[in-house]
């Protein structure tokens, strides 16, 4: 069974100081940084790689794991006890009595995998391989609230891999979806590990988003505020015509039924819209105009 050598994607021996391994870490991660090589997917995957190997030799706990149990180190707690539940259960059978001692976790029939034996020198003789899930990855998206709006295809790029979803619209921000398969490869024979991925979405300048209801602020003039009028009204989804009541108080909010963000997977769903009027004082007044406000007070 093939291992990851971390030693060798750092390029230091395998009894390098943790100096060492510090510093041919930085040497690397500022030789293949994404920054430093834009759009270059193998520079990107080697950075990658990099992180991950500085990430276990680094921790003492995790390289002293990684010597005894290679790339499977994070599953050498579990090898430890399926291997005292083996010897528990020969010593049980030696002699005479029947095992209380069950293997924990997920167990296929079969005997013990090459990897197995070369850690603890022994099969067990028509017993069973442990079967682990491969690791799950994490990946955020990033997304504009317009585009949040829209049903959209993205790729991405997850450990060097690429990966095209379907974003649908109304996805939220941090909300997380699962791509089951997507992750590390499974051992002896496991189910591979899932892709989790969260979405962040930005702050917007224009419109502010709660749950399924967008909110927005927009001006009308004094006029049309005391008079009564149309007001165009620039939804998400594009113009709509909006009745202004006469006498329409400044900071007054109106609701657009059915004009809001749309419902995550239910199409045809949207949130209401909620526009705050705010009524604009007009400046530069003619002497005309002065004059007639006047009468207005003075009515």
């Amino acid at each position: 069974m093939a291992f990851v050598d971390y030693y060798n994607v750092l390029g230091v021996d395998k009894k390098a100081s943790t100096d060492d391994i510090k510093k041919a870490y930085r040497k690397l991660a500022r030789k293949y940084h994404p920054d430093v090589n834009p759009n270059d997917e193998q520079a990107k995957q080697r950075f990658q790689e990099v992180n991950e190997a500085n990430e276990v030799l680094s921790d003492p706990e995790k390289r002293k794991k990684y010597d005894q149990y290679g790339e499977h180190w994070q599953h050498g707690e579990q090898f430890e006890q399926a291997q005292r539940q083996q010897g528990r259960t020969r010593s049980r059978n030696a002699s005479g009595g029947q095992s209380q001692y069950e293997y924990t976790g997920n167990f296929d029939e079969g005997e013990f995998s090459d990897f197995f034996e070369s850690l603890f020198g022994t099969r067990a003789g028509g017993g069973r391989r442990t079967v682990f899930k491969g690791q799950d990855y994490h990946a955020e998206l990033e997304l504009s609230l317009e585009e949040a709006y829209y049903t959209h295809q993205r790729t991405f790029t997850v450990n060097g891999k690429n990966v095209r979803i379907t974003v649908q619209a109304g996805i939220a921000d941090g909300q997380t979806i699962k791509l089951a398969g997507w992750g590390s490869p499974g051992m002896n024979g496991g189910p591979n590990g899932d892709l989790y991925i969260k979405f962040n979405i930005a702050p917007d300048p224009v419109w502010k988003r709660q749950g399924n209801d967008l909110y927005r602020t927009m001006d009308i003039d004094l006029y049309t505020a005391i008079l009564g009028g149309e007001l165009q009204i620039d939804t998400m989804a594009g113009p709509v015509k909006m009745k202004i009541k006469p006498e329409t108080q400044n900071g007054t909010k109106v609701r657009l039924k059915g004009k809001g963000f749309p419902v995550y997977k239910k199409e045809g769903h949207f949130g209401d819209l909620y526009i705050t009027l705010a009524v604009k004082i007009p400046t530069n007044l003619t002497a005309k105009q002065k004059e007639l406000f006047s009468q207005l007070a003075q009515l």
